[in-house]
């Protein structure tokens, strides 16, 4: 049931992602010109996601095999172990991305826009790195999975601090119905990256000896559901995270196109006028 129920997370989560990718490319054109680098920053991202997410679910199937015998899934033989890591290459990908998006939408220009832009693209980045590091010691060095977490935390709390106020100062002037959907951003965005720290200090919780992987800290949960349960946080957040945040911030750059620049997209002739 472990194995079955990771196998589905992971196949939901590439499958978002191409559905994404196809929201994304078909209302492009429904925003005016200035917002549609936010669109195709959503259409990189649900590519990386995709292709990479793909990738992880192909690592997951080919890391086991099925044991009529036990009526269990065991470790193939000669297989190398499955890793989250291809989640941290597509995250190293996506979140400087992600950052840039909300640039576009509240129409951030000159020497802030570069120097927000700069911040995101470091701390974002750094934050991605450390916990990719942090996560190899999980089961081999508590002290150094905690080091290297708390190093990538700052980094997250950083990009945390710098979205609410530029979240905050981009309300100023909006149209009301974009700056309802703005708020909503800062709610799904705080919410779903709280989900990530959250994934990454599961190993603390879980006993791993039966795995002769040594045992967590506080020990609350078995290998099995740790593995389920990581699997299903790590994908609802990227999935309210990329998806969901990518389609509230086209939502709010439809509501500025229409009634801040009158911009009006025509679907059945694409005239734009």
């Amino acid at each position: 049931m472990a194995y079955d129920m990771v196998a589905h997370v992971l196949t939901l989560g590439y499958a978002a992602m191409l559905a994404g990718l196809f929201y994304f490319i078909l209302t492009l054109k429904t925003v005016s010109p200035k917002y549609r680098i936010s669109s195709v920053l959503s259409v990189v991202v649900m590519v990386s996601a995709f292709l990479l997410l793909y990738a992880q679910a192909q690592n997951w199937d080919s890391s086991f095999l099925y044991d009529a015998e036990s009526n269990r899934y065991i470790r193939a033989a000669g297989e190398a172990n499955f890793t989250n890591g291809y989640r941290y290459l597509n995250w190293l990908i996506d979140v400087p991305m992600l950052l840039f998006q909300i640039l576009f939408v509240i129409n951030i220009a000159g020497d802030k826009f570069s120097s927000i832009r700069n911040q995101f693209f470091l701390s974002g980045s750094l934050m991605v790195i450390t916990g990719y590091i942090g996560q190899y010691y999980e089961v081999s060095n508590a002290t150094l999975f905690f080091i290297w977490g708390t190093i990538s935390t700052l980094f997250f709390i950083h990009v945390l601090i710098l979205m609410r106020r530029i979240l905050k100062e981009g309300q100023q002037g909006m149209a009301p119905g974009a700056a309802r959907l703005i708020n909503s951003i800062w709610l799904l965005f705080l919410v779903s990256w709280m989900l990530y720290p959250g994934a990454y200090l599961m190993p603390v919780f879980t006993d791993m000896s039966a795995l002769g992987s040594g045992t967590g800290l506080i020990p609350l949960m078995d290998g099995d559901t740790a593995v389920v349960a990581r699997s299903i946080t790590y994908t609802v957040a990227d999935v309210t995270s990329k998806v969901i945040y990518g389609v509230l911030l086209t939502l709010a750059a439809q509501i500025r196109s229409e009634e801040e620049d009158g911009y009006v997209y025509n679907a059945e002739s694409s005239v734009m006028g």
